[in-house]
């Protein structure tokens, strides 16, 4: 049977985003919302903070899917970017 998908969304207006796996989706936005619960984050350290916690245990490429997640995140409007040099990531108010 083939696995549950999800269509991500992208930030920008017009871009599509990629359809992924729904299970995947789920293992990496969870990992980038602990992640971003505890402080705000560029986008190198957010990317190996979420590869260091799940090297071991996803199947796929770590840095891809948390570009693609992270990119639907912002479009949902659940993290956001920060005005700062560099910039940085983080929950958005509604969600802290």
């Amino acid at each position: 049977m083939k696995e549950e998908q999800i269509q991500t969304l992208h930030p920008q207006p017009g871009k599509v985003n990629k359809r992924i796996a729904l299970k995947k989706y789920n293992t990496i936005s969870e990992n980038i919302l602990a992640i971003l619960t505890k402080k705000e984050l560029t986008h190198t350290e957010l990317m190996e903070k979420l590869y260091s916690n799940v090297k071991d245990s996803f199947e796929g490429g770590v840095q891809w899917y948390g570009e693609t997640v992270k990119l639907d995140l912002e479009a949902r409007g659940i993290i956001e970017r920060t005005n700062s040099k560099p910039e940085k990531y983080r929950l958005t108010t509604t969600k802290r």
